[in-house]
């Protein structure tokens, strides 16, 4: 959310689904709970705001830590045995066009597992002086998708945070023009999760509305 000296963010892609998945091993299937998950299953993240929101609706579960790109943690879920089941960004699977056939999985809604700020989105950087770059980008820049991403953005740096905060922030603009954000936040050790819904005409303010309500709860 810091500027760096020097560099620019000049362009914002269109806004793949910004949606949290998690991907089950269709063994570990329970179908009789709301989160197909079984009694203590083991879930892979490294995360901290997909942690504290996974415990916050299933506090049994057990969290452990996955790192490597997504089709090197796809086959640590296949053949490791470690984990039960994991959870990576929609957007990534979906680019990625990557075969899921032999997972079962479970599609979290943005409004109430909160994805990461600008989660879905793809955004250009190049040299604050190179202007010739930057107008010729502005041909796949998406100005809607800036609006909201910006509040998204915001919240987190009131926060004061980064990728490790456990923070999660998503905006949408209705058709008629209307702002409606959902922002979660959790203690460094997970704990308490709170959580906010907004809904304003004008996106002004909306992310300090949001963070002074989160701090308050």
């Amino acid at each position: 959310t810091q500027a760096t000296e020097g560099l620019k963010l000049c362009a914002v892609s269109y806004r793949d689904n910004p949606a949290d998945w998690l991907i089950i091993r269709r063994d570990k299937l329970d179908k009789s709970q709301t989160i197909p998950l079984p009694a203590n299953a083991r879930v892979g993240t490294s995360s901290a705001r997909r942690k504290a929101q996974i415990l916050y609706f299933r506090p049994d579960v057990q969290t452990i830590d996955l790192r490597g790109n997504v089709p090197t943690r796809l086959e640590k879920l296949r053949s490791s045995g470690e984990y039960d089941a994991i959870m990576l960004a929609a957007a990534g699977l979906s680019r990625l066009e990557l075969d899921l056939s032999d997972f079962h999985i479970h599609e979290f809604s943005p409004r109430e597992f909160v994805p990461a700020p600008a989660q879905g989105v793809l955004v250009l950087q190049t040299r604050a002086d190179d202007l010739a770059l930057q107008k010729f980008l502005l041909d796949i820049h998406h100005d809607e998708v800036v609006r909201c991403t910006n509040v998204e953005r915001r919240v987190l740096q009131l926060f004061g945070g980064g990728c490790h905060t456990p923070l999660g922030a998503y905006c949408e603009c209705d058709k008629l023009g209307n702002y409606h954000l959902w922002a979660t936040v959790a203690n460094p050790d997970l704990s308490q999760v709170r959580h906010v819904r907004l809904s304003a005409a004008t996106s002004n303010n909306l992310a300090q509305i949001a963070v002074n309500q989160l701090k308050e709860q």
